[in-house]
């Protein structure tokens, strides 16, 4: 009977694998069979929700969606693809909201304009849109701005809440005990204070009036209007339908079929191929049709030492990829695309420490996505030349270390607690008390010496005394802008510009196409299954809760963290 159990078990392993096997062939893009373009085509490009900077590469991820989630690297390779194909001829943007923050819609926005250079039109086409004005920011690259007759547009500025902790803390019993260096590294000020600092607020005032002012700045000159005018519209803040246009924030009020009216060509209904579908035809990227190899690799999510989990920039993993780009000598420079708020320092110089030693061999460029700062700045700052978006948010030159106390909570509890230890200093990280004075003294000489080296590294890695790499340090955000100013960022572009700059550092011709070597690589159903766990990145979906999941990871371990504040998401 036993046996007879064993043999049925065996069976119905290999039956799920066999059908996971068939799912992985029909859901995933390997295996998959090319779509051919229809003529007179135009590709339309569905935006909403969470919006990566890369798909997730593993099979597992794509078998739970059922489909790849939108990604900034898809619509920018495509938009590329469908420049260079004359069966494409214009685009059509639907714009929802988007779980995205404003370096990512200024990446999408140069890539539509782009795409406009091939002389092809790109529409975009709104419905509902009730808090848009990210969105907008994006939609005002497109030849025109089409709302639904009864859809509403609402563009009422920027802002965000920041949540602060504390109060539920002390409710509960629990204490956040940090150090950190200096004023301006407010990563935790979420647990220890009860509202703004007085650096705190100035920092985050300084960086938002600065994307506010960029945003003000580029719509206006887009649709024809003075700033203090477009601040008038953003006051008034809600427009429907016929309002909208006569106040010149969207070119016609259609109806979806007399979108493709406009669209047609001689008449002719246009014929529609999704993102999705296109994403699988063999055309070739305008700029990428082969030559000399460039890699392009994604470090993307918190950073950690060791492998990468889903959406996690595991030192190891990462490191790895960089390494193996620098010892193959068909790759000729290497790109480097960070969206990262820093963890880790050990895992942060694990990987800068790849980016030095591969500065010494070949071109490396770093391209920023919306964040780039504290350990995401510390995996950039040896790189030949960093670009940023304006909007970028990086810097955050700072540490800070610390733990929670829940000896007030365990009383609460009845929980008490005996302890038997050999060192001065061996329960420093117990929860069942706070530092003690001395304790909380030797922690900030440790963060002080991390931070000393973090300075040190930065000047030698951008040309500065450590000096001017504190006066603009000590754990400050700024925008990639405001770190142009100050001598952190090179340039300001997006990823087409750091592939440009690439080239031109590794002696290869404007005019040359290349081809790109991506990390992290796809993985089939079998190399999943079969090769090294998955070290790549998941979906965006429950964005909030597996944001604070993560960090709540993070907090769990007694480490150093050069780490970016929680909690401010911009609307």
């Amino acid at each position: 009977m036993k046996k007879g159990r064993y043999i049925l078990f065996v069976v119905l392993f290999f039956v799920i694998l066999g059908i996971a096997a068939v799912l992985s062939y029909v859901l995933y893009d390997f295996g998959r069979p090319a779509v051919a373009v229809p003529a007179r085509a135009y590709l339309e490009v569905n935006l909403s929700g969470p919006l990566e900077e890369i798909a997730p590469p593993d099979f597992w991820v794509s078998l739970m969606l059922g489909t790849r989630p939108t990604a900034v690297h898809d619509v920018w390779l495509n938009l590329r693809k469908a420049a260079a194909d004359a069966r494409i001829r214009a685009v059509v943007l639907r714009l929802g909201m988007l779980q995205g923050e404003w370096a990512k819609m200024s990446e999408l926005r140069d890539a539509v304009l782009e795409f406009r250079h091939s002389g092809k039109k790109v529409y975009a086409f709104i419905e509902e849109a009730p808090d848009f004005d990210k969105e907008y920011y994006l939609a005002t690259a497109c030849d025109r701005i089409v709302l639904h007759p009864l859809g509403w547009l609402g563009v009422n500025g920027i802002g965000g809440s920041v949540p602060f902790l504390k109060g539920t803390l002390d409710k509960l019993g629990i204490r956040a005990e940090f150090e950190h260096v200096e004023d301006y590294k407010t990563a935790y000020n979420m647990f220890t204070e009860k509202g703004f600092t007085p650096a705190h607020r100035e920092e985050t005032e300084a960086y938002l009036a600065d994307i506010f002012a960029e945003y003000v700045r580029v719509v206006a000159a887009a649709r024809g209007m003075t700033e203090t005018r477009f601040r008038e519209l953003l006051d008034i803040a809600f427009y429907q339908g016929e309002n909208a246009k006569t106040a010149g924030l969207v070119d016609d009020v259609l109806y979806d079929d007399e979108l493709l009216e406009q669209i047609a060509e001689g008449g002719r209904r246009p014929n529609r191929i999704t993102l999705d579908q296109y994403a699988r035809v063999k055309a070739v990227p305008a700029g990428l049709g082969g030559g000399r190899r460039i890699a392009l690799i994604y470090g993307v999510g918190p950073i950690l030492t060791g492998e990468s989990p889903p959406q996690i920039m595991g030192g190891t993993t990462v490191a790895r990829w960089l390494r193996t780009a620098r010892l193959d000598p068909t790759i000729k420079a290497i790109v480097f695309r960070v969206d990262s708020p820093g963890g880790s320092s050990v895992g942060s110089d694990v990987i800068g420490r790849e980016v030095f030693l591969a500065k010494k061999a070949k071109p490396v460029v770093v391209s920023m996505s919306d964040v780039a700062g504290s350990g995401g700045y510390w995996v950039a700052m040896s790189a030949h030349k960093i670009i940023a978006q304006p909007q970028t948010l990086t810097g955050s030159i700072g540490v800070l270390a610390g733990k929670f106390s829940l000896a007030d909570l365990y009383a609460k509890l009845g929980i008490t607690s005996e302890s038997v230890a050999f060192g001065a200093k061996a329960e420093i990280f117990s929860t069942f008390r706070p530092f003690t004075p001395e304790e909380r003294r030797t922690l900030k000489n440790e963060i002080l010496w991390t931070y000393d080296k973090f300075v040190t590294k930065v000047a030698e890695g951008r040309n500065m005394t450590k000096e001017a790499v504190h006066q603009v340090g000590q754990g400050r955000i700024w925008t990639g802008r405001q770190a142009k100013e100050r001598g952190l960022v090179d340039e300001i572009g997006g990823l087409t510009t750091a592939i440009a700059t690439a080239k031109k550092l590794a002696g290869i011709a404007e005019e040359e196409d290349v081809s790109l070597v991506i990390w992290p690589k796809r993985r089939s159903f079998w190399e999943t299954l079969l090769g090294r766990p998955a070290a790549d990145f998941g979906p965006a979906s429950l964005t909030e809760l597996k944001k604070a999941l993560r960090m709540v990871r993070l907090l769990e371990e007694p480490r150093v963290w050069a780490l970016m504040p929680l909690g401010l998401e911009t609307r």
